[in-house]
């Protein structure tokens, strides 16, 4: 019996002593696990009581940003100022905490529309840019960002090229021009002849010609005078003022004012000798780089990348661009013709090559450019017989995109009315041509009124294999009613000359320059 209460008791004792093992390994993993749970839920805290120990009682700062690394306060900053990694200017700027798409906070530059003007930024091209409070620079242009540099307190933005307003190569701001200053002109040339007779009264003949250019410049005032002066073998003289003109810049609309004598510009009618007024776009008022015709070269760069344009095989322009878009408007103009080839060698070292086709005619303007005229006068003929009638005309040639050009034009006069109008393109390989149409309406001396059209065909291309150049090729026609308003006004002549069917039908020209080795022969 004692055996068996023994035997018992031995064995509830290894039961409990299982039962105490199995508790102790389940208490320590619902240890474990809770330890667990602990280090994911937890994060670094600060007691901003702590601040206050030992001090009175005072308003508790937020300290919350600091609990995520690499966080700074918001607030405003003292900063270097760069885009695409140019220095700017140093001023201050607001900062904000922004999350980003994944959560993390970071600081982002608070700037207006204004400000992104003020650094060359596009803004009228990118509807999503605030005009008041902060513009999200990121999300409403492609491939822009942001950095703030905390330690170097630098901010960079990176803005693709195309996205800038930039200034051509050799911009001078108009605040820096100069108008000259104050001064009398005068530039002349004077040429006589002397003739002796053999025989025996030895009579002597004697002629001069002076040619004057005279001017006055005052301020901004530029007064000019082209005189010739002839003496004969008989002794008589005679003065004649072949034009007297006013002009001044107009530089706020990159054009010159002109009144007196002048003649009208030839781009889309024929040039019309005039006393009167002119306003007219002024090209020697642009940079160097911007005269002319070239075509914009557009590409996207992958990375900060170096592009490189070239020309039959010449390096004519080479520069450094941001990442995303960018355009080149500021090629220097080159005569002839020859395709562009483009390289954009990325920061990797990898290229991507492209080809731009490139060909030029007179009227051809570059992408964006306005070129302007508008003449208001008296038609003045060089013979003075013929009637001194008012006219007015007014031209424009505007630059397309896709290498086209659009160009038109009126002319009014008391017996006469045209319109024009008419295209060019940049064909690349083909060449460049332009085609336009003038319809008129006439009323010649005898009354009698006539109709119609004249057609003008031009063409410019260059074989840079042979060294042939087509500076200009063209061709006109017109229909029998059709006369210019020179034609017209010419019919007014006093000594009622026939000149009602003196008109011309057709003109062609042609332009061609070949080079021999390092020298040109010019053919017309």
């Amino acid at each position: 019996m004692e055996k068996l209460l023994n035997k018992g008791y031995v064995n509830r004792t290894r039961h409990c002593v299982h039962l105490t093992r199995l508790s102790y390994l389940i208490l320590c993993q619902l240890g474990l696990l809770m330890t667990d749970m602990g280090c994911v839920q937890a994060r670094e805290y600060f007691d901003p009581a702590l601040l206050e120990l030992g001090n009175a009682p005072q308003a508790r700062a937020d300290l919350s940003v600091f609990e995520e690394s690499n966080t700074q306060a918001p607030g405003k900053y003292r900063v270097d100022i760069l885009l695409n990694d140019q220095f700017i200017e140093t001023r201050e700027v607001d900062f904000t905490l922004v999350k980003d798409a994944s959560g993390n906070q970071s600081l982002q530059p608070c700037l207006n529309q204004g400000e992104l003007e003020q650094l060359g930024v596009k803004v009228a091209a990118f509807p999503g840019l605030a005009k008041d409070g902060c513009a999200d620079i990121s999300a409403a242009i492609p491939q822009a960002s942001t950095a703030f540099r905390f330690g170097q307190q630098q901010l960079n933005l990176s803005i693709p090229q195309a996205a800038l307003a930039r200034q051509a190569r050799g911009y001078v701001p108009p605040e820096q021009w100069d108008q000259g200053v104050s001064a009398l002109l005068a530039n002349y040339s004077f040429s006589g002849s002397n003739s002796r007779a053999t025989h025996d009264d030895g009579n002597s003949n004697n002629s001069y010609f002076l040619n004057l250019r005279s001017g006055l410049n005052i301020g901004p005032w530029r007064l000019r005078n082209y005189s010739t002066w002839a003496r004969d073998n008989e002794g008589s003289d005679k003065w004649s003022s072949i034009n007297t003109y006013l002009q001044r810049d107009i530089v706020a609309l990159r054009s010159q004012l002109t009144l007196g004598d002048s003649t009208s510009p030839s781009e889309v009618f024929d040039s019309v000798p005039f006393r009167g007024g002119q306003l007219a776009s002024d090209e020697e008022m642009l940079p160097d780089s911007m005269k002319g015709y070239s075509p914009v070269v557009r590409g996207i760069a992958k990375s900060n990348a170096q592009v490189t344009v070239r020309q039959n095989g010449y390096v004519i322009y080479q520069s450094y661009v941001s990442p995303g878009a960018f355009e080149i408007n500021d090629l220097y103009s080159t005569s002839g013709s020859g395709d562009l080839a483009v390289t954009v060698t990325e920061a990797d070292g990898s290229e991507q090559n492209f080809i731009v086709p490139f060909a030029s005619v007179p009227v051809l303007q570059r992408e964006g450019a306005l070129k302007y005229s508008l003449t208001g006068g008296h038609y003045r003929s060089s013979d003075n017989s013929v009637d001194e009638t008012a006219f007015a005309q007014g031209t424009a040639i505007y630059g397309l995109p896709w290498g086209l050009t659009a160009y038109g034009g009126v002319q009014g006069a008391a017996h006469y009315q045209s319109v024009a109008g008419g295209i060019g393109k940049n064909m690349g390989r083909i060449g460049a041509i332009s085609l336009d149409i003038t319809e008129a309406q006439s009323t010649l001396s005898d009354d009698s009124t006539r109709s119609g059209q004249s057609w003008r065909f031009r063409y410019g291309k260059s074989f840079v294999e042979t060294g042939t150049n087509f500076s200009l090729a063209g061709y006109r026609y017109s229909t029998r009613g059709f006369y210019t308003l020179q034609e017209t006004l010419d019919t007014y002549s006093s000594n009622n000359s026939p000149l009602g069917e003196q008109h011309k039908r057709s003109r062609a020209e042609m332009v061609i320059s070949q080079s021999l080795g390092s020298q040109q022969a010019p053919f017309h």
